[in-house]
């Protein structure tokens, strides 16, 4: 199985079971709002994030996860979704995810290369501890990145091929009577 078809099939199965509601709030905001200031990212965090959610879901022959926008989503689902003590502890684990990329890849996460930032995704995935920052925040930026990239317009129309209504109207269809004759 291809790593894309994998992601796909994982994708559609996180953007049918998981918060389906959230996401589609989340990204109403999103849309409604293209040009708000970010909530509770500063800009650093933000790019932090775009760069993070462009590791684990690269442009290839379809988008990136900066793409959709995801650094908009995660802000908003941080923002008004998480309450204040979660919001704080995600924050202060974005700057250990940098600290942590500063250590393994010798310099900021956005600012390392390609392979420097693959490494250091590398080293937060095999983490022996997922419960303390940085992979902690780590695992709840991926999850974040993984359902905000699937439950997005632009993926469900265009990678997934997600039909709200399956089948096509065709209005002018022929109608054919029960003794053979159709009529138009």
């Amino acid at each position: 199985m291809e790593r894309r078809d994998l992601l796909r099939a994982l994708g559609a199965a996180a953007a049918f079971s998981v918060l389906p509601r959230t996401a589609e709030r989340a990204w109403a905001r999103v849309a409604a709002e293209p040009l708000a200031p970010l909530r509770a990212l500063d800009l650093a965090q933000a790019a932090l994030v775009g760069a993070v959610a462009d590791t684990i879901i690269p442009r290839t022959d379809t988008p990136g996860a900066t793409d959709v926008g995801i650094e908009a989503f995660v802000d908003v689902i941080v923002a008004e979704y998480y309450p204040d003590e979660e919001r704080a502890s995600f924050l202060a684990g974005l700057a250990a995810i940098d600290d942590h990329a500063r250590a393994v890849g010798g310099g900021a996460f956005t600012a390392l290369t390609t392979a420097s930032r693959g490494a250091v995704i590398e080293s937060l995935e095999s983490a022996a501890d997922r419960r303390t920052d940085p992979a902690r925040t780590y695992w709840r930026l991926k999850g974040l990145v993984v359902h905000g990239y699937f439950t997005s317009e632009r993926v469900m129309k265009d990678v997934l091929k997600v039909e709200i209504m399956p089948g096509r109207f065709d209005g002018a269809a022929p109608m054919h009577a029960p003794g053979g004759d159709s009529h138009a």
